[in-house]
């Protein structure tokens, strides 16, 4: 035995520590941590005031940013970032109530943005932005057809309609509505299949929506689910925390992936989830891929964890701007970068 052949009682010791050492890890589970991939760099700030809970829509190159709270006023403001400058411009004011947690959607080159709350009052009105003329045009209300005034909804368009889906009017609620500019008027479709909520996500990708996230009665919601809108029906995909079978593609979710007021944008067959509030404010960041139903965890944001950010995807290049987290209120803008090493020489 080597121990044997030394001479110094402490060079014994200290191989003896170290094979115990090796001896005892070698027994144990590997707990080595794997690495993230996505990198966040600070881009062009928004420059309206910080500010929670605001809506963004997109027309051709150019995204719209707009409405929220600051933690003293609703806001009535709109801005249009174009990426290729890396330029802010102030556009026409929103002529209805000012207001946060309204939803927002595009048609055929046209903007439209409806519901939320004034500080007082849920809304159900909608409104028209024409960005060749700059100009607002009140629309069909969404309460004129049978639809409730509402926040924390969501709202996506498909093809040549509009959808507004879920929120919270005094009670959850799991409904959709259509809206055609044609005719200007909203139609009833089928009502989410999972749980009513407020505060969750939807996002487009190859005609279907996706909702999922969001929080009811205080529980936060793990299930997940797309709409046809040529079917007029869902479809409920894989829930979105562990489970306890035997399946191995949910071993990392646990309940990480769950939260409320998060943000989402799309980047070719990929989702990303940012952010948000679960039992307080979170930075995580989670890929969806669209065509195998599977989450991946990406490197968590890079700014202040916030909840009420919102997310955009223009150009190929996907961003989160404004959100809160307790007196703070956010106007900086971040671009995510997913296949790129996490590098923090680009974050100021």
């Amino acid at each position: 035995m080597i121990l044997k052949r030394l001479r110094s009682p402490k060079t014994r010791l200290l191989i003896a520590a170290v094979v115990a050492i090796v001896l005892i890890s070698g027994c144990s589970k590997d707990t080595s941590s794997t690495t993230l991939t996505g990198d966040w760099a600070v881009s062009f700030e928004y420059e309206g005031v910080g500010r929670t809970d605001a809506v963004s829509f997109t027309i051709g190159d150019l995204v719209y940013v707009g409405l929220g709270y600051n933690g003293t006023d609703r806001l009535n403001d709109f801005w249009a970032f174009q990426k290729s400058t890396g330029t802010w411009k102030r556009v026409a004011t929103f002529p209805g109530d000012a207001r946060n947690s309204a939803v927002a959607f595009t048609i055929n080159g046209i903007g439209y943005v409806g519901t939320g709350f004034n500080g007082t009052d849920k809304l159900s009105d909608f409104w028209s932005y024409n960005p060749s003329s700059d100009s607002w045009a009140k629309v069909a209300d969404l309460a004129a057809f049978g639809g409730t005034a509402r926040y924390g909804a969501v709202g996506f368009s498909i093809g040549n309609k509009g959808y507004i889906a879920t929120g919270y009017d005094g009670n959850y609620l799991k409904d959709l509505w259509e809206y055609d500019p044609a005719t200007n008027k909203w139609q009833q479709k089928a009502s989410l299949a999972g749980s009513k909520r407020t505060d969750a996500v939807a996002f487009v990708y190859n005609n279907k929506a996706y909702l999922v996230t969001g929080v009811n009665n205080g529980s936060y919601l793990t299930d997940f689910y797309s709409y046809d809108p040529s079917a007029d029906a869902w479809t409920r995909l894989r829930n979105i925390n562990s489970s306890d079978d035997d399946n191995s593609y949910d071993d990392d979710y646990g309940s990480n992936i769950m939260r409320s007021n998060a943000a989402v944008f799309v980047l070719s067959n990929k989702a990303y989830l940012c952010c948000g509030e679960r039992s307080g404010v979170i930075g995580t960041v989670w890929e969806y891929n669209i065509d195998s139903d599977l989450w991946t965890q990406k490197t968590s944001f890079e700014g202040a964890a916030r909840q009420g950010a919102i997310g955009f995807s223009v150009d190929g290049a996907g961003y989160i701007t404004t959100g809160t987290s307790g007196s703070s209120w956010y106007d900086d803008l971040w671009q995510f970068y997913p296949d790129a090493d996490q590098n923090s020489n680009n974050n100021y």
